[in-house]
């Protein structure tokens, strides 16, 4: 499509019930970043009200409508995806508008492949825009869908915004949070609520106190284990009614819980009840059947999660049912999916057929292909795999013919393991669930899906060309163009994706992996590349960006010497002097392990003074150049530990020590180092909204 153009969704697809819209952008440096926004606009081109406005602090509607689903690495860069369910949309809303923003001196100009995509509930793309023209605006429309007649349309916006997040909120309607202090006070008393919470609590008051709204929401009734009376307040107090939250558009800060309670067991071979057990599992057999009967019935009864695993796959929102062992006929033998999912909404089903596989096992592309052709027969919409596998773009895990004569179409997702767990760390941890019942619900499945014996916790063989390729390099005898090295570089970019799950459900941050590559270019043909340089320098590489750190995070695995390095580069403040930069950097390390490198950067050198911060520790100064006047430009942290020798998740495994590698750096690194600037839009910047 071309700016200001339109076209209907319903010539283009008969399954626009529900649509995933993708925004999409790449960045020379890797470390380009936007975030999307949805508004919802009445016949006067206005939000109804501030929750109308759905972005990184509001980002699911309570109807369904609307579902941002965050970010997924691509071959160009970042992709960040809505989920709309056009047939929740209320009846006043009459445009959508799609539109994403960056932060404070950062603008749109810097980054490169700007483009929308809209698929069908199917997943079949069915339009692309591509955003040439942006320059020195810090916000964009991407496009907006809108009415006429009772049918959805969509038109190619591409309209810029200097202003800001708060500015183009604020011209549709959205009443901006001026004042940013209010995020930190919001932390602050956070904080004492906790700090209350760990005192025994008084006597409960005759009526407890109604619950208190946070950020537009009503809070969780309190439980008997957290409850305390509110303070008595004056008759001129409650008199007041408490004015509405206004949206902020700084990110929400969540407190986590602080110290988990004293067991009461006597000593530790006491094992806690689990609704989920996983020590009677003997089989593969038994593992897939308990994994998928605890999988579905967690998602039914617990519908912000089950929401969160299906908005992704066209599924809309409704009544969730889900059903296990499902005799469906097949030709002369009956085929018996692992799972169904039905969803009910105004009296339309959705349904898709579920194929699980645990313990490593892989799928089998003839079991894909049954389940495919019977949900087109008898008019499904999704067929949903699930394995410890992570799917890569342009590499699907099982090749299925689609019959392109058939009218119905039915959309084929792969789910891992890890993004299960991911999901439900994200809920449970940093995002909130309805009842104190549900989270409970949630924290037993993710407790069952990282047991070693569930089969479920994710990726867990580098593949039979492991050794053989680490034998190759170490003879060197490994050769470019050698398949088996291919083989590697995609099971390393799996795990990477897998590393990147499990660290942002345990911070409630996106991590995503870095990918530098040109517009255009085929995924096929980067991991080609990749493959070529393993074999002439023995070593595979990646970069994660995890939000709010001041550099990215790289991991390389030396194949040659058996060693793993995770480093960051933190460039130098804007002002002061080197000494106070190396003093404060050692200060701030002061936890950090002894054995950490540390090395200046310095400009128009390949490197400058560096050592141990056991050696530094007392002499900050040995960081700077003796000449002093070759220019300081940032510091390389890095640590050094030995990489498993066998392809597998074992304690000795390759994969365990990439992941343990990337978590010991940011909990022992990464952690103490100065938060990046707080995001912030140009001239209402100081603000943030909470809708």
């Amino acid at each position: 499509m071309i700016k200001g153009s339109n076209v209907s969704l319903g010539a283009l697809s008969e399954d626009t019930g529900s649509v995933l819209v993708s925004l999409g952008w790449g960045s020379p440096t890797g470390e380009g970043d936007a975030d999307v926004s949805v508004l919802l606009l009445d016949q006067n081109g206005k939000v109804r009200s501030d929750t109308d406005f759905y972005f990184y602090n509001n980002p699911v509607a309570a109807d369904g409508s609307v579902q941002l689903l965050g970010k997924t690495p691509t071959a160009h860069g970042d992709e960040d995806r809505i989920s709309f369910d056009l047939t929740a949309v209320p009846s006043d809303v009459e445009r959508i508008v799609v539109a994403a923003s960056r932060y404070g001196e950062a603008r749109f100009g810097e980054l490169e492949d700007v483009r929308l995509t809209l698929a069908d509930g199917a997943g079949e793309d069915l339009l692309h825009f591509a955003i040439d023209d942006a320059d020195s605006v810090s916000a964009i429309i991407f496009g907006e869908l809108y009415r006429r007649a009772e049918a959805w349309k969509f038109r190619a916006v591409g309209q810029g915004y200097a202003t800001g997040l708060a500015g183009l909120a604020t011209d549709f309607g959205v009443d901006i949070e001026d004042d940013a202090a209010a995020v930190e006070a919001q932390a602050r008393e956070s904080a004492a609520a906790d700090d209350r919470a760990d005192r025994p609590a008084p006597d409960p008051a005759p009526t407890p106190a109604p619950a208190e709204e946070t950020d537009g929401r009503p809070s969780a009734p309190p439980t008997p284990e957290t409850a305390v009376p509110a303070p008595r307040r004056s008759e001129d107090e409650a008199g007041r009614k408490k004015p509405a939250a206004r949206p902020r558009t700084a990110k929400k800060k969540v407190t986590l819980p602080k110290v988990v309670k004293k067991p009461l067991a006597e000593n530790d071979s006491w094992r806690p009840a689990r609704l989920f057990p996983v020590s009677s599992l003997k089989s593969d057999r038994d593992r897939e059947t308990r994994a998928t009967s605890v999988l579905l019935s967690v998602m039914a009864q617990v519908p912000e999660f089950g929401r969160r695993l299906t908005a992704a796959f066209g599924a809309p929102a409704g009544r969730m049912e889900t059903f296990t062992e499902v005799t469906l006929p097949h030709g002369d033998t009956p085929r018996r999916p692992d799972g169904v999912i039905r969803v009910e909404r105004a009296g339309k089903l959705w349904t898709a057929l579920v194929e699980t596989k645990t313990n490593g096992n892989a799928l089998k592309s003839d079991q894909v292909q049954a389940y495919m052709d019977i949900a087109a027969r008898r008019g499904y919409e999704a067929v949903i795999t699930v394995s410890n596998d992570v799917a890569l773009e342009g590499s699907p895990l099982v090749d299925v013919k689609v019959d392109r004569r058939r009218k119905h179409k039915v959309g084929l997702w792969h789910l891992s393991w890890a993004e299960v767990a991911h999901q439900a760390q994200l809920l449970i941890r940093h995002e909130g669930v309805g009842n104190a019942a549900h989270a409970w619900l949630l924290q037993e499945l993710l407790h069952y899906l990282q047991h070693d014996n569930s089969g479920c916790h994710g990726f867990q063989n580098m593949g039979p060309a492991w050794v053989p390729v680490r034998n190759g390099i170490d003879d060197e005898t490994l050769c470019q163009g050698d398949l088996r090295a291919l083989e590697v570089v995609e099971s390393w970019e799996r795990l990477v994706r897998q590393v990147c799950l499990g660290l942002g459900g345990e911070l409630g941050q996106k991590v995503l992996p870095v990918q530098r590559t040109k517009r255009g270019t085929d995924p096929g043909a980067r991991r080609s590349g990749l493959a070529d340089r393993l074999c002439a320098d023995g070593k595979l590489q990646a970069e994660l960006r995890i939000e709010g750190t001041p550099g990215v995070l790289t991991v390389t695995a030396d194949l040659r010497t058996g060693k793993l390095r995770t480093s960051i580069e933190i460039p130098a403040p804007g002002q002061g002097y080197p000494l106070s930069w190396a003093k404060r950097l050692v200060r701030h390390l002061s936890d950090a392990p002894a054995d950490l490198h540390v090395e200046t950067l310095v400009e128009g050198e390949t490197g400058g003074p560096r050592g141990t911060l056991e050696r530094l520790r007392p002499e900050p100064a040995d960081l700077l150049p003796k000449d002093g006047t070759t220019r300081v430009t940032g510091f390389r942290l890095s640590l050094l530990k030995s990489m498993g020798s066998t392809r597998g998740n074992a304690e000795t495994g390759f994969i365990r020590s990439v992941d343990d590698a990337v978590h010991r750096f940011y909990t022992t690194v990464v952690i103490h180092l100065d938060r990046t600037t707080p995001r912030q839009g140009p001239s209402r910047e100081n603000t943030t909204t909470s809708a």
